[in-house]
């Protein structure tokens, strides 16, 4: 995976959600969202901690080192906000894949083109993300909505994927590798 900037050549489609998994999704989301900004916050301290090479990419806080220092940064919450402004966008189109695919082609052409992102990291990102809310609304995400959202970040990574597959995206384009 790692040897072409984290793409695979070819990536089964997810399985798509059902109806109930939607349903689930949405719910969960609601108080998620109550606090977007201490959970976007979270997410991305998370992504920064577990992969500190993710911070490359951001020319405002890359190099601070210190986690006070960066958890209180504006930049950082103002992605942070971004990033949970794109969930919500997701979760509230669950049930339209054509939406949910054309937020996601914005979303992954603007990192792939504008940003130089490679793509392994949306994989991390997810991963991240699911492990963020599981801890952080231990009484909302039991193993029903940790299913649901599993897939629905399996879909969001197959997305984006298809987007970097599409505008030819090689280890070259990566200015990292």
């Amino acid at each position: 995976m790692e040897g072409n900037g984290g793409m695979q050549e070819q990536m089964e489609r997810p399985e798509m959600l059902t109806g109930g998994e939607q349903a689930i999704i949405q719910n969960t989301w609601t108080k998620v969202y109550q606090n977007k900004d201490a959970a976007g916050v979270a997410v991305l301290m998370r992504l920064f901690t577990s992969f500190p090479s993710s911070k490359q990419f951001f020319s405002q806080f890359r190099d601070t080192e210190d986690p006070e220092e960066l958890k209180s940064s504006v930049q950082l919450k103002k992605h942070a906000l971004r990033v949970m402004s794109a969930l919500n966008t997701l979760v509230e189109n669950v049930n339209d894949e054509e939406k949910t695919a054309a937020v996601l082609k914005v979303v992954a052409k603007s990192h792939a083109i504008k940003h130089s992102v490679e793509p392994r990291y949306f994989k991390l990102l997810t991963g991240v993300i699911l492990e963020v809310l599981v801890e952080a609304f231990p009484e909302t995400f039991g193993v029903e909505a940790q299913g649901a959202w599993s897939k629905l970040m399996e879909v969001v990574h197959w997305q984006v994927m298809q987007v970097y597959s599409e505008i030819g995206w090689t280890s070259a384009n990566s200015a990292t590798e």
